[in-house]
């Protein structure tokens, strides 16, 4: 069964989906089976990969709202490895559709739920906000990566998250986890990088990528023209950081699963403290 990792991130600007579809191309590269899942309404992730989001398709907007089946969503991609299930504008709407609907936070899991068994990953873009469709991707995944930006401000709304993590879990997802917390735009030159380095590190300890993504230009230029970092310049620092991101994710997992198989028990969950008010919609 494949294992379903949401990233997420409130606050715009942090990476997020930079990570989801550059981590997803090197997961690809090193020949593991993985679908990009995009309901982020902006469609980034899906123009990354050289899809016109303007372009009539089936996406996450019709899964969500049950006209179509995520199979027929499923396009290939440049990487034989990597697939994706796009996004389009009329997402934008969605939270309002589906207001009514019965069981709204486990739309995406139920659909999820019919071809995970095809892939060995399933990485959710989700979108800058924590509405119906980041909650939908909660409750969907295994684990959330949390993308943190080194600069001012970097741990910002992130209590806020972890809060609505921890409600997720507690009444929608009970096996949710932490993947863990990535470090992005990060430069070695700013003393202020290296302090909010130290002070993420402090604060979330062995839960924080060793890899950690810095500032690259040639990350967003690859956006830009429609590809992975990989496939635009693979010599580039953006591409070597996340092929390192990549191996130390599915090294994690292999050792995750091994120490699991030779115990014969569940691996501990990791703790998500909320210090919040119980919220009525999850």
């Amino acid at each position: 069964m494949g294992k379903i990792v949401a990233i997420a991130n409130q606050k715009g600007g942090v990476g997020k989906t930079t990570t989801t579809v550059n981590l997803s191309a090197c997961i690809a590269a090193l020949e593991h089976k993985i679908l990009l899942v995009d309901i982020d309404p902006q469609s980034n992730a899906t123009s990354s990969l050289g899809f016109d989001k303007n372009q009539e398709h089936t996406s996450t907007y019709e899964i969500l709202i049950g006209s179509s089946t995520a199979l027929a969503a499923i396009r290939d991609t440049s990487l034989s490895y990597l697939k994706l299930v796009p996004s389009d504008i009329n997402l934008v709407g969605a939270e309002i559709e589906l207001v009514d609907a019965e069981n709204r936070e486990l739309l995406l899991r139920n659909a999820l739920s019919a071809i995970r068994d095809e892939f060995e990953y399933i990485l959710i873009d989700c979108p800058p906000s924590l509405g119906l469709l980041t909650v939908n991707a909660l409750v969907a995944a295994d684990s959330v990566l949390v993308p943190v930006q080194t600069e001012y401000f970097a741990l910002e709304g992130l209590g806020q998250l972890l809060n609505t993590i921890s409600r997720v879990k507690r009444n929608l997802n009970s096996t949710l986890e932490l993947e863990g917390v990535l470090l992005t735009m990060f430069d070695s030159r700013l003393k202020l990088s290296n302090q909010v380095v130290e002070e993420v590190r402090r604060y979330f300890e062995q839960r924080v990528f060793n890899t950690v993504i810095g500032r690259n230009v040639r990350l967003s230029e690859a956006q830009s023209f429609g590809k992975p970092i990989i496939l635009y310049d693979a010599a580039s620092l953006g591409a070597r950081h996340y092929m390192e991101l990549a191996r130390e994710l599915l090294e994690r997992n292999s050792n995750q699963n091994a120490a699991h198989e030779g115990s014969g028990v569940k691996p501990d969950q990791t703790a998500v403290h909320d210090n919040s008010r119980e919220d009525a919609n999850l």
